[in-house]
């Protein structure tokens, strides 16, 4: 990873669920991340919610 990369981690279960519900969104509204992304995390796989850190603040994507 790049120091100039924003950091990315993948969610658990838990934490998926949990966000789902505070932003009051389905996965499928949330906004997408190719699987080939050089940025993602080892073992992420399509489904999953990637959470991206910014110095601007936090952001979310679903790997398609």
């Amino acid at each position: 990873m790049h120091i100039l990369q924003p950091k990315h981690i993948k969610l658990n279960e838990k934490e998926t669920e949990e966000l789902l519900k505070k932003l009051n969104v389905s996965k499928a509204q949330l906004p997408k991340i190719f699987s080939s992304d050089a940025a993602l995390p080892e073992g992420c796989s399509v489904g999953d919610i990637i959470k991206i850190e910014r110095k601007s603040g936090e952001y979310f994507r679903i790997v398609v």
